[in-house]
């Protein structure tokens, strides 16, 4: 039981929206409504597609020149699909534009053939 002196619990104070944060917020809205030009839609998932396969082209590398760090390497590719292969499923179910899945489709294909094809290259 609380005494009469002792104080109510404030309740937390909302954050406050900031404009960096409003910013934040609209630049996937902001992205999706530039690349409404299919050629821009296009040009944006090749650009993701190129990043995601030179970033599997530097990790297998990298992996290969420090003979120990391969099973690291191999395991944080692995949590990186798996946790694209989790953020799919709410993107599949979201109305409206499709972008953010294509884009996270590219980077997935991106990364695995830049695997690939260094696991090929060590052969």
């Amino acid at each position: 039981m609380r005494s009469p002196l002792q104080a109510a619990p404030a309740s937390p104070r909302p954050l406050q929206q900031t404009r960096f944060q409003r910013s934040l917020v609209e630049s996937g809205d902001r992205l999706v409504a530039w690349a409404s030009n299919p050629w821009r839609r296009l040009s944006l998932r090749l650009i993701v597609l190129l990043i995601s396969f030179s970033i599997g082209g530097v990790v297998a590398s990298i992996g290969g020149q420090i003979g120990q760090s391969d099973p690291v390497g191999a395991l944080l590719c692995v949590l990186a699909m798996e946790l694209a292969v989790r953020a799919r499923g709410p993107l599949r179910r979201r109305d409206g534009d499709r972008l953010p899945l294509q884009l996270l489709d590219m980077a997935r294909i991106g990364l695995l053939y830049g695997l690939l094809l260094d696991g090929f290259k060590l052969l």
